[in-house]
């Protein structure tokens, strides 16, 4: 069982910057494929951005250029470097691991990852 737990979400204008925290309790956090989820009121979850065990990244269109993931595998932790953020960003943040055996591969579907953390909010006021 692996355990996720979010950090860093907030209250913040748009244009600001924020970076979001998830801190895994896996031993081999080497092995997971982690990514970053939202939801937003009344909307479906959507993917923001995915990582591979290689650092091989995903952004949904709406975030590219402004958001960064990135994983530091010495302190189980994968991050979430929010700039620019808009009101449209406001959302509940969720942290996402897979375990997997391919080492390149990052993940855009919610369904294909094992453990979820419990998200943080994010509120971008305009």
């Amino acid at each position: 069982q692996v355990q996720l737990v979010e950090s860093g979400g907030g209250l913040v204008q748009a244009g600001d910057s924020l970076r979001l925290s998830c801190a895994a309790s896996a031993r081999t956090f080497i092995n997971y494929a982690m990514a970053w989820f939202r939801q937003a009121p009344g909307k479906e979850r959507e993917v923001v951005a995915g990582i591979s065990r290689t650092d091989s990244t995903y952004y949904t269109d709406s975030v590219k250029g402004r958001f960064t993931i990135s994983r530091d595998n010495a302190k189980n932790t994968v991050y979430l470097q929010m700039n620019s953020v808009k009101p449209e960003d406001t959302a509940v943040y969720y942290c996402a691991a897979k375990l997997t055996l391919y080492r390149n591969n990052y993940y855009t579907m919610g369904s294909e990852y094992d453990y979820w953390g419990q998200g943080t909010q994010v509120t971008v006021s305009s």
